[in-house]
C-alpha cells in the first residue's frame, strides 16, 4: 500500500469516530488512529477507543496526553454540571457548556503533525453539523479554513504541492449526516456500537448516564434508524 493511502483518524471512542474509522478502512486506507487524554471527565472513552481501534484493525493507535483541564472553561474538563434532560430546541439555543475551548483545533493540529511524520496526506475527523452541533469547531467553514492552514504551515504542504503531490486533506465524511444515517451506515459496515460510548458524564463503572445531550441524541439516532441501542445505561 502506498504512502498516499495512509490516513490519520481522530478516534474518541464514540459513535461518530468509530463509524469514520470503519469508513476509512472500507475505503482501503491504512488507518492510524489518534486519541487524546486531555483531562476529560469521561476518560472511559479511551477504553472504548482502544476496543474500536483493535476491532476495526487500525494499523496503530496512539493516545496522546495533553492537559486542557488546566484551562477549564468546559463541563467536560472542569467541575461544572453537565446539562441533563434537554430537548433539541434547548440544545441548539447556544454553544453548550460542554464545548471545550479550541479542542478540535488542538486535536487537528496534533493529527497534522502525526500525518506529516507518517507522510500521510489524509486526516479524518467525525465532526457532524446535523442532529446537533452548537460547537463552532464542527462547522464546514472551520474545517475548510484548517485545511488551507495545513497546506500553508507544513513542509509536507509547501514542498509536497511544489513537487506536484496531492494537498493535505481534512476529511469530514459525516458532516451532512444525522445520527440515524451515521448509525445505519456504520451498521452496514459491521460496527459494533456496543463497544462505543458517547456519554459526557458516565458513572464510575463506565455506564452512560442516559440524560446528557450526547446520550439523548444517541438514543434518538438508534430509534430513528430502527436499530436496537446496545448502550449500557445507568
Amino acid at each position: 500500500m502506498t504512502d498516499q493511502k495512509k490516513a490519520v483518524v481522530l478516534l474518541s471512542g464514540g459513535l461518530d469516530s468509530a463509524t469514520v474509522l470503519a469508513l476509512v478502512r472500507d475505503a482501503g486506507y491504512t488507518a492510524h488512529a489518534l486519541s487524546f487524554r486531555y483531562g476529560q471527565r469521561h476518560v472511559v472513552e479511551l477504553e472504548a477507543a482502544a476496543r474500536v481501534a483493535e476491532a476495526l484493525e487500525a494499523a496503530e493507535h496512539k493516545i496522546i496526553d495533553i492537559d486542557l483541564a488546566a484551562f477549564g472553561g468546559s463541563a467536560l474538563t472542569s467541575d461544572i454540571p453537565v446539562p441533563k434532560g434537554r430537548d433539541t430546541k434547548a440544545m441548539e439555543a447556544e454553544i453548550p457548556i460542554t464545548y471545550v475551548p479550541a479542542r478540535n483545533t488542538v486535536f487537528l493540529s496534533l493529527a497534522l503533525a502525526y500525518a506529516e511524520v507518517l507522510e500521510a496526506r489524509d486526516i479524518f475527523i467525525g465532526v457532524n453539523a446535523l442532529d446537533y452541533s452548537g460547537y463552532p469547531d464542527c462547522r464546514p467553514d472551520f474545517i475548510a479554513a484548517f485545511e488551507v492552514m495545513a497546506n500553508l504551515a507544513t513542509r509536507a504542504g509547501v514542498e509536497g504541492q511544489a513537487a506536484g503531490a496531492a494537498p493535505i486533506r481534512i476529511h469530514v465524511p459525516l458532516i451532512d449526516m444525522n445520527k440515524a444515517q451515521i448509525i445505519a451506515r456504520g451498521s452496514d459496515l459491521g460496527v459494533d456500537y456496543g463497544m462505543t460510548i458517547s456519554c459526557y458524564d458516565p458513572g464510575p463503572a463506565g455506564a452512560a448516564c442516559g440524560a446528557c445531550d450526547s446520550c439523548l441524541l444517541r438514543k434518538k439516532g438508534f430509534t430513528e434508524a430502527g436499530l436496537p441501542d446496545p448502550t449500557r445505561y445507568q
